[in-house]
């Protein structure tokens, strides 16, 4: 019995994050001012949405990464939607450690979510940090997880571009 609860829990948790080709779900947060940020805001853009940590040594790690592709396709042209954003979410407990990360990582995007309670991660399914998804400026989902890890990003948008 204790094993399909298991089951049944790893099973929701896996039915509830979404695949590739389909919409993503809606996301708003507050960001380091206190300021609603949604990701429909982005609509028409190319968006990474990371989830990430300043506690989480492999979240860090990749940060450098996230950083060199948003300076590189910010301003790229894609099939369908124009320019690259990035809209992280942090599943921080510390605003105090996320705003540091954030500042010491040079994360220099404008759209930093605090998920407060894990809401929005638990709505994507998410189970691991770091996680990420590549949406399309239509909203859809084109590639996501270990897709979007190291030089794999590069390659994920890159094969989107015009």
């Amino acid at each position: 019995m204790k094993l399909l609860s298991i089951l049944l829990v790893s099973f929701l948790f896996t039915a509830s994050m979404p695949k590739n080709n389909e919409k993503a779900y809606s996301v708003v947060l507050k960001n380091q001012k206190g300021k609603e940020i949604s990701l429909n805001d982005l609509k028409g853009k190319y968006v990474l949405l990371d989830f990430w940590a300043s506690w989480c040594g492999p979240c860090r790690k990749e940060n450098p990464n996230v950083v060199e592709a948003y300076q590189k396709y910010k301003k790229a042209k894609f099939k369908n939607g124009k320019h690259f954003e990035v809209f992280s979410v942090s599943l921080d407990k510390d605003k105090e450690a996320w705003k540091k990360a954030i500042k010491d990582d040079g994360l220099k995007w404008k759209y930093h979510g605090f998920d407060e309670g894990s809401e929005v991660a638990k709505k994507f399914g998410i189970r691991s940090i770091p996680y990420s998804f590549l949406i399309d400026g239509e909203g859809n989902i084109v590639a996501q997880g270990n897709e979007l890890r190291g030089f794999k990003l590069h390659v994920a948008i890159e094969n989107e571009m015009e």
